[in-house]
């Protein structure tokens, strides 16, 4: 069996801690370090069917995206979903560690995955973290650390045809989107989650495209008034396939580990027929 510890130094070393938000919960944040482990779960979030799975399937290593707790907490008690998911984590031993917005900025994180597969090239971060870049532990290529990232579509893309791209990509049947279909795209950027404030930056960098999880109404105005095509993924699509990538990372760089994506996780929003 493999220490915790031994799993999230790695992940330490996938997605440095450093690279994320100064506002974000990231690490090992529940559990025994020199717990030994057998199988790990990956997850987008911590919610009652991703508890009862890993509970259910003697999970020791719950590697989550979204941070349990995010926030201080005051109190631990089943009063909340929050404080039932945690107990009863707890009670049966389930380590949980998130990387969140450092896996987001990593070279080989989220926002470089998702860039990849839209088939962006040369791409790079739309937000240098050069602060990240210069600190000790992140190794790092200099100039591939920062939030968000860019590139060109070559050969060059009507918005129609990225929508299409993404779709079959992310395996989803629709997504939301500004812009005319028929609109030539050459530069485009990428946030994943909820992103609208990268807009601003997307258009500073020559970007014709945003493509982020979700925003705000008026930053969809924006958008058109800026003549700048946004595409919305959905929060749940623009991050959950990077979380079955990294269950196939950590798989190969453990043998004696049983690793996996959730299989019950699912979008909670759903399309009316």
């Amino acid at each position: 069996m493999t220490p915790v510890e031994t799993v999230t130094r790695f992940l330490d070393r996938l997605a440095p801690p450093e690279l994320a938000e100064s506002w974000d919960n990231v690490g090992l944040l529940v559990g025994d370090a020199a717990q030994e482990v057998e199988q790990v779960m990956t997850c987008l979030t911590i919610t009652g069917e991703t508890v009862s799975e890993a509970i259910e399937q003697g999970v020791q290593l719950i590697v989550t995206h979204h941070p349990l707790p995010f926030r201080p907490l005051k109190q631990l008690t089943r009063s909340t979903p929050e404080g039932r998911y945690l107990l009863d984590l707890i009670a049966s031993g389930v380590a949980i560690y998130s990387a969140h917005t450092a896996f987001d900025s990593a070279v080989k994180g989220i926002n470089c995955r998702l860039a990849e597969g839209l088939g962006l090239i040369s791409n790079r971060p739309l937000l240098p973290n050069e602060t990240a870049s210069s600190m000790e532990g992140v190794r790092q290529m200099e100039g591939e650390i920062g939030a968000g990232r860019f590139g060109q579509l070559s050969p060059p893309a009507t918005l129609g045809e990225l929508l299409q791209r993404a779709k079959i990509f992310l395996n989803v049947d629709k997504l939301r989107y500004v812009g005319h279909e028929g609109r030539e795209l050459a530069n485009v950027a990428v946030a994943c989650g909820s992103a609208g404030e990268f807009l601003g930056p997307a258009r500073e960098q020559g970007c014709d495209c945003l493509v982020t999880g979700e925003t705000s109404f008026h930053t969809c105005l924006e958008a058109e008034a800026t003549d700048t095509a946004l595409v919305l993924l959905g929060h749940f699509a623009s991050e959950r396939f990077a979380m079955g990538e990294l269950a196939d990372v950590l798989a190969a760089e453990f043998d004696g580990l049983t690793v996996w994506a959730s299989r019950r996780e699912r979008d909670p929003i759903d399309w009316s027929l």
